[in-house]
């Protein structure tokens, strides 16, 4: 069982992936997203979830608590933003703009959606709790629509699911502006359930390192990914510094 989180891809649209590392894991393998970050976690756990795919923050929290093991991350992992979008009929293209305005995070376990973004908003000087009419949408794609829809003003999102549903013409790029690009930091991670047996653990990370542009073009634009590479637990520390400063670890 692995989980991924919500990126705008219907089951049917992940079936190359799914067909990908069945061939190369010589398993049966179940592909699916959870309810919330919390119900992946949970997954871990109980034992329900083998493999997942996780935030950085979710990441600290479940090598803390479960031990999960890191595996694998995309090259673009290393060099994360997030992006605030805003509606184009909107006023607004400044952080400072944002001041009273309708706004999204989305998952409040996320990274990119909620805890480098909520981080760059009190750096320019708009405290949140105080400033901002918000709300969680729980999801990017979903905070995504909500700014394109005009339910909010404006959101904090995944700036590679953004780049993908507006490619996939998923997203009307024209209602949408881009108002602001955090500085880079290290995000998502492909781990393992620590009781899941080394062998597994070895075939899952052969099979996402084994990913080649030019043969396996459609899973890794799937994967919104160009190359996967080792992770290691260390380059995460600097997501456990955010954590630890914000009161969110």
């Amino acid at each position: 069982m692995i989980a991924v989180p919500p990126d705008g891809l219907s089951q049917a649209e992940r079936a190359p992936i799914q067909q990908y590392l069945a061939q190369r894991m010589e398993t049966e393998i179940r592909l699916f997203t959870p309810e919330s970050y919390d119900a992946t976690i949970g997954g871990l756990s109980d034992g329900s979830i083998d493999f997942a795919c996780l935030g950085g923050l979710s990441y600290v929290r479940a090598r803390a608590k479960l031990g999960v093991v890191p595996l694998v991350q995309r090259t673009v992992d290393q060099q994360f933003h997030t992006v605030f979008i805003a509606g184009t009929n909107t006023p607004i293209y400044t952080l400072r703009d944002l001041r009273g305005k309708k706004f999204a995070f989305g998952d409040v376990n996320s990274t990119s959606g909620h805890l480098m973004a909520y981080r760059e908003l009190k750096q320019a000087g708009i405290d949140p709790d105080h400033d901002l009419d918000f709300r969680y949408s729980g999801a990017h794609p979903l905070t995504i629509k909500l700014v394109e829809t005009g339910v909010v003003d404006a959101g904090a999102a995944d700036e590679s699911v953004l780049t993908f549903l507006a490619r996939t013409g998923k997203v009307d790029i024209k209602k949408i502006r881009i108002i602001f690009t955090s500085k880079p930091f290290v995000d998502w991670v492909y781990v393992a359930r620590k009781d899941v047996s080394e062998e597994q653990q070895k075939k899952f990370t052969a099979a996402l390192l084994g990913l080649t542009q030019g043969k396996d073009d459609s899973v890794l634009s799937l994967l919104r990914a160009s190359k996967f590479v080792k992770a290691y637990d260390e380059e995460y520390d600097s997501v456990r510094k955010v954590a630890r400063e914000l009161k969110m670890d």
